[in-house]
C-alpha cells in the first residue's frame, strides 16, 4: 500500500504525460511488487548535464558561506519533534536583501574552477538558499506545492522555473539536484542535503554545508533522518519509510528494497537497528508537504 504523496520537483503536466503512458503499460507493470509504486514513475531521473563536469582537482579556493550561516542562525527553529522549522513570516526587508546577496554572491562566481568538494558545497547551499527564497517571495503558503511557477499550465511547486543564473546559464532547482548533483556525485547523501520546505523532508541543516566539514555534515544528516519517524519508522514489525526512498529508490546502493534497508540500517541508532535486523522488506511510505513554517507549531 502506499501513500498519496508525490515526488518534490514533479509538475502535473509531467505527472500526467506519465500517469497516461504508465496507464498503457500497465499490464508490464503490474509484476513489480513491494516498494515499487505508480507515483515513482514520476520521479526525475538523475540526467546528466555535462557542461558542469568542469572541476579544478587542484584549486584550493574556498566559497564563504558566513552569510547563509547568520539567516541559518536567525531562523532556523528546531522544534521538540526533531523538525528544524524556518521562521519565514519574521524575516525583515533587510535580511530578505542578505537572502538576495548571498545567492547573487554565489551566483557571479566561477563554479567550474573549483575543486569538487567546494563545488558541492556550493551547489547544495545554494538550492536550500534558493528554496527558501522561493518560499519568502510568496509568503504566506501552506506547502511549497502551492507555489504554481513552473512553466506549464499544470505546473505543481517551483522546481521547474528558473531561478538563477549562473556562468550564463539560467537554472532552476530541477537542474541543480536532478543534472547537476545526482549525477554528478552519485551519493544518496545528497537527499539529507537538499532541502524542499517540507515537514517530511530531511531537515534544513543548522549550518551551511563547507568543503572542509563536508563528510561528516552528511553523514549526520543521514543518521538525523534515518532515525527520525519521518524517514524511518517500524509499526507493529511493519517498517514505513519516507516516500524519498521509493521515488529515488536507484539513488540507494542502486535501489530495490534489501539494499534500501541495507542503506537505512548504515546510518540506523541501536534502537533502529535492532528493529531493521528481522526486516526484509518495505510495507509502505508517506512524506508530509506541510510546510517547514515555525509559524505552525505556535
Amino acid at each position: 500500500m502506499t501513500s498519496p504523496s508525490r515526488p518534490r520537483s514533479i509538475p502535473r503536466r509531467a505527472a500526467l504525460r506519465a500517469g497516461l503512458r504508465a496507464a498503457v503499460l500497465l499490464p508490464l507493470a503490474l509484476p513489480l511488487a513491494g516498494i515499487s509504486s505508480f507515483e515513482a514513475l514520476f520521479a526525475p531521473s538523475a540526467e546528466l548535464w555535462d557542461r558542469w563536469q568542469a572541476h579544478d582537482p587542484a584549486s584550493g579556493e574556498t566559497i564563504d558561506h558566513a552569510g547563509w550561516d547568520r539567516l541559518l542562525a536567525a531562523y532556523l527553529r528546531p522544534d521538540g519533534n526533531g523538525v528544524h522549522r524556518f521562521a519565514y513570516g519574521e524575516v525583515g526587508a533587510d535580511d530578505s536583501a542578505a537572502l538576495d546577496s548571498y545567492v547573487n554572491g554565489l551566483a557571479a562566481l566561477p563554479i567550474s574552477r573549483y575543486n569538487r568538494r567546494e563545488q558541492f558545497a556550493y551547489w547544495a547551499n545554494l538550492y536550500n538558499a534558493l528554496t527558501v527564497k522561493v518560499i519568502l517571495d510568496h509568503y504566506p503558503v501552506e506547502s511549497i506545492r502551492d507555489i504554481d511557477i513552473s512553466p506549464g499550465l499544470f505546473a505543481d511547486g517551483p522546481w521547474g522555473k528558473t531561478l538563477v543564473t549562473i556562468e550564463g546559464e539560467a537554472l532552476s532547482l530541477n537542474d541543480i539536484e536532478h543534472r547537476i548533483l545526482r549525477p554528478i556525485w552519485n551519493d544518496p547523501r545528497i537527499h539529507y542535503a537538499v532541502n524542499c520546505a517540507a515537514i517530511g523532508c530531511p531537515n534544513l541543516q543548522d549550518r551551511a554545508f563547507t568543503a572542509g566539514a563536508l563528510e561528516q555534515q552528511l553523514d549526520a544528516a543521514a543518521r538525523a533522518y534515518v532515525n527520525d519517524p519521518r524517514g524511518v519508522r517500524v509499526v507493529d514489525g511493519k517498517l514505513v519509510v519516507s516516500s524519498i526512498y521509493v521515488w529515488f529508490g536507484e539513488d540507494f546502493d542502486g535501489g530495490g528494497e534489501g539494499r534500501i534497508i541495507a542503506h537505512l540500517k548504515r546510518y540506523a541508532g541501536d534502537e533502529l537497528s535492532a528493529k531493521l535486523e528481522s526486516i526484509g522488506e518495505i510495507d509502505d511510505h508517506a512524506y508530509d508537504w506541510t510546510l517547514n513554517d515555525a509559524a505552525s507549531q505556535l
